[in-house]
C-alpha cells in the first residue's frame, strides 16, 4: 500500500489570529454565525482543512429544547466517514441500513425488496448531537463564543465586517468569510438582502408529546403499539386517517413520543396539554388512548405547532456571506431528520471548498459550484416534502390516491427510487467528465480495501477530509502513471476485488469525481482524470513518473 498517511490536521494549521480582546476589531478568516449542528459541522470541516474559524453562537449553553431525535438517510453514512457515528452511536460498529420497512406519506416502503436500502437512521436527540459535534471542533482548535450573536454586517471587495453583542459589550470582527448557519429566521440572510421566497401553509396542525401508555399496549416482539377499536400502530411508522395522522415513536431512554396531526383546527391561545393530545387522538383514530404523565429526567417535549413553512433562499451567497442549512432553505414536515440530513451535507460541502480557497490552492470557479450543488439537492428534498404532505392529507381524492400509490409500491424499482429521494441518496452532481462509471457524481460506497496492512475501510480512510486517489488497479499501475503532489491529493493502493470499482477520485465529501472499471484505465479515461484532478483541487498536470 502506497499511502501518504494525513495526521489528524493534515496540513499546516494556520495560527488562530484571535489574539485581541473581544472589544477589539480582529482580522480573521471565517466566522461563523451560530453553533447548531450545522455551523458545528462546518467548523470541523473548515479546521480538517487547515482553517479555523471563530464560531458565534447566541445561545449561552447547549439548548436542551428537544427538537430533533436522530438523524436520517445519506448523512448518517457521511459521519461514519468522518469517525463521528461511533462518539453518536455509542457503537464500533459501522451504520447499517434500515432492510424492513419505512415510510413514504404514510405508506409503507417495503424495503426488504432492495438488496441494499439506501436508508440509514441514527436515533439521537439533536442535543447530543450538538455536544458531541461541538467536543470535536473545540479537539480541532475551533474558538466558540456562547452568548455571542451577529446584530450587523458590511462588507466590501476584501473582507465582512460583522457587528456582534455579547455579554461584555458590544465589538467587531473582520473576516474574509461568513457563513450563516442561524437557522430559519436568520439574521445574516436577512442582514445580506437575500430574499426567502416560498410557501407558508396554515392549515396543519401538528401535536406533539411525551408520555406513558398501558405497556400492556405494545407488543414485546415487535414494538407496535396494539390500540383496542383500531389495530396496530407500527413504531415510527406514522398512520393515516381520513381525519389526521398518527404516529408513536418509543425512543430509547426516553418516554415514548406521540403525535397528531389535523387539519383546519380553531386556533386557540389556551397552553398546551395532555387533554388536549388526547382528544386530538380519539378524533384522529376514532378511539380513546390514555397517555399519562411522562416520567423520567426532561426536558419532556409538549407541544402545538400550526403550518409551516416551504422556502428556498433566493441565492446561498451574497459576496463574502454564504448560507448552510434553515438559513438557506426549510420546508414544511414533521421531524428534524430530514433537514439535518440536508443541513449537515451542506456544511461538509462547502467547508473544503471554502478552505481551498482561504488557503489559496482553490481552482476557478470552486466555490460557486456549492450553491450549484446544494441548490439542486435543496430543492429536491423540497420536492419530497411537498409530495409527502400531499399523500397525507384528508380527503376521499386523496384516498383514491393513495390506493393507486399503494400498487405501485409493489414494484422493485418504485420502491427503490422512492427510497432514495427520502435518504437523499439520488443526489447526484456534474462532475464535468464523462459519466462512463455510474459512481462518478455519487456518494463513495463504504467497501473493505485489502491492503497489505490488512483490511480497512473506506469510511476509515475519509476521515481526515482529504482529496483520495483509491488504486486497485492491477500492479498499482494508476499509481505508478501519475506522480501528484502529496499535498493535493492522498493515494491509497490496494488488491482489486470482483464487482468493484478499479479506481476512484474521492472529493472530501467523498463524493466520486471520476472512477474506472478497467483493469487499467484507457487514454480516454486517464484524461478525463487529469480534467477532474484540475477542475476540483487545482492540479494542473499530472506528469508521468
Amino acid at each position: 500500500m502506497r499511502f501518504s498517511a494525513p495526521s489528524a490536521l493534515p496540513l499546516s494549521i494556520r495560527p488562530a489570529l484571535f489574539h485581541a480582546n473581544e472589544g477589539e476589531n480582529v482580522i480573521t478568516d471565517v466566522v461563523i454565525a451560530g453553533g447548531g449542528p450545522n455551523g458545528l459541522m462546518l467548523a470541523c470541516e473548515l479546521s480538517l482543512a487547515g482553517v479555523r474559524p471563530i464560531l458565534l453562537e447566541r445561545l449561552p449553553e447547549i439548548s436542551q429544547e428537544p427538537k430533533a431525535n436522530g438523524l436520517l438517510g445519506q448523512v448518517v453514512k457521511m459521519l461514519d466517514h468522518r469517525g463521528l457515528h461511533e462518539r453518536l452511536s455509542g457503537s464500533q460498529e459501522p451504520p447499517r441500513p434500515n432492510s424492513a420497512y419505512f415510510m413514504f406519506g404514510a405508506m409503507g416502503l417495503d424495503l426488504s425488496m432492495l438488496e441494499d436500502s439506501p436508508v440509514y437512521a441514527l436515533p439521537v436527540p439533536q442535543r447530543r448531537i450538538v455536544q458531541v459535534l461541538q467536543e470535536r471542533a473545540i479537539e480541532l482548535g475551533v474558538e466558540i463564543r456562547r452568548g455571542h450573536e451577529v446584530v450587523g454586517l458590511s462588507q466590501d471587495d476584501d473582507a465582512v465586517t460583522v457587528d456582534v453583542a455579547s455579554p461584555s459589550g458590544a465589538y467587531q470582527l473582520r473576516a474574509r468569510y461568513l457563513i450563516g448557519a442561524d437557522g430559519a429566521h436568520s439574521t445574516t440572510r436577512k442582514l445580506s438582502g437575500i430574499e426567502f421566497p416560498g410557501v407558508t401553509y396554515d392549515r396543519m396542525t401538528v401535536r406533539t408529546a411525551h408520555a406513558t401508555i398501558p405497556a400492556d399496549w405494545v407488543d414485546p416482539a415487535t414494538g407496535a403499539l396494539h390500540v383496542p377499536g383500531y389495530g396496530a400502530v407500527p413504531p415510527f411508522l406514522p398512520r393515516r386517517t381520513e381525519r389526521g395522522g398518527f404516529s408513536y415513536a418509543p425512543m430509547p431512554g426516553h418516554p415514548p413520543l406521540i403525535s397528531t396531526t389535523e387539519w383546519d383546527q380553531s386556533e386557540t391561545d389556551a397552553p398546551m396539554s395532555l387533554d388536549e393530545v388526547r382528544a386530538s387522538i380519539r378524533r384522529v383514530l376514532g378511539v380513546d388512548v390514555p397517555l399519562g404523565a411522562p416520567d423520567g429526567e426532561g426536558p419532556h417535549v409538549l407541544r402545538r405547532l400550526t403550518g409551516g413553512n416551504t422556502r428556498v433562499a433566493e441565492r446561498f451567497s451574497d459576496g463574502r456571506v454564504f448560507l448552510i442549512g434553515d438559513a438557506a432553505h426549510v420546508y414544511a414536515a414533521t421531524g428534524g431528520g430530514p433537514g439535518l440530513n440536508l443541513g449537515l451535507q451542506d456544511a461538509v460541502n462547502l467547508g473544503w471548498k471554502l478552505a481551498a480557497v482561504v488557503r489559496g490552492s482553490a481552482p476557478p470557479g470552486l466555490l460557486n459550484s456549492y450553491e450549484t450543488e446544494r441548490r439542486s439537492a435543496a430543492r429536491r428534498m423540497v420536492l419530497n416534502a411537498q409530495a409527502q404532505s400531499a399523500l397525507i392529507a384528508p380527503g376521499g381524492d386523496i384516498t383514491g390516491l393513495r390506493e393507486v400509490f399503494t400498487e405501485l409500491l409493489r414494484d422493485q424499482s418504485t420502491v427503490r427510487r422512492l427510497a432514495e429521494l427520502v435518504a437523499g441518496a439520488d443526489t447526484r452532481y456534474e462532475m464535468g467528465v464523462p459519466e462512463a462509471h455510474p459512481l462518478i457524481g455519487r456518494f463513495a460506497p463504504d467497501m473493505e480495501l485489502h491492503t497489505p496492512a490488512g483490511p480497512v475501510r473506506l469510511a476509515e480512510l475519509t476521515r481526515t477530509a482529504r482529496p483520495l486517489l483509491i488504486d486497485l488497479t492491477e500492479e498499482a499501475s494508476l499509481a505508478e502513471t501519475l506522480a501528484l503532489p502529496q499535498d493535493h491529493v492522498d493515494i491509497v493502493t490496494a488488491r482489486p476485488q470482483a464487482s468493484a470499482p478499479t479506481a476512484l477520485l474521492l472529493r472530501p465529501d467523498c463524493y466520486v469525481a471520476w472512477a474506472s472499471a478497467s483493469p487499467q484505465p484507457d487514454p480516454t479515461e486517464m484524461e478525463a482524470l487529469r480534467t477532474a484532478l484540475q477542475q476540483w483541487f487545482g492540479v494542473t498536470e499530472p506528469t508521468h513518473a
